[in-house]
């Protein structure tokens, strides 16, 4: 368990959100949340929930993830048009991706200076900003 997770187990994670903690819900905040912090996609984690027997199709795999977002237990990160990752680290921090081999790295929210922000327009705040450095392997 990270750090900034002082929650002892899914359980306790699941209530602290106030979510129901249904049978798959468990089963994924386990799997999620109990290896640290990390960034996956629906379908690796849907991969690790089939490798562990957990009965859960794709569809429920991403309703849960998007719940989990909802209630600040993930963050969503859009690296490109195809594919989201999720992370466990809610804190602020950026983020590398790894062309090529599809990895998220994080950033430490100190190494990133974003010059001035846009004034958003009347009715809104800036929820957060989030940069994405595209890296590649050196030929």
């Amino acid at each position: 368990m990270s750090n900034h997770r002082p929650f002892a187990n899914a359980l306790e994670l699941l209530r602290a959100a106030k979510l129901r903690p249904t049978r798959q819900r468990l089963a994924l905040a386990k799997l999620l949340f109990e290896k640290g912090d990390r960034h996956v996609t629906a379908e690796q984690l849907h991969d690790e929930a089939v490798a562990a027997s957990i009965p859960v199709s794709l569809a429920t795999i991403y309703n849960t993830l998007h719940q989990f977002t909802e209630v600040g237990l993930l963050r969503q990160v859009a690296v490109d048009g195809s594919k989201a990752y999720f992370d466990t680290n809610v804190t602020a921090h950026h983020h590398f991706f790894v062309e090529g081999e599809d990895e998220v790295l994080d950033i430490p929210d100190a190494d990133v200076i974003v010059g001035k922000t846009p004034t958003p327009p009347e009715g809104f705040e800036i929820a957060r900003v989030d940069v994405v450095v595209r890296l590649r392997r050196k030929s």
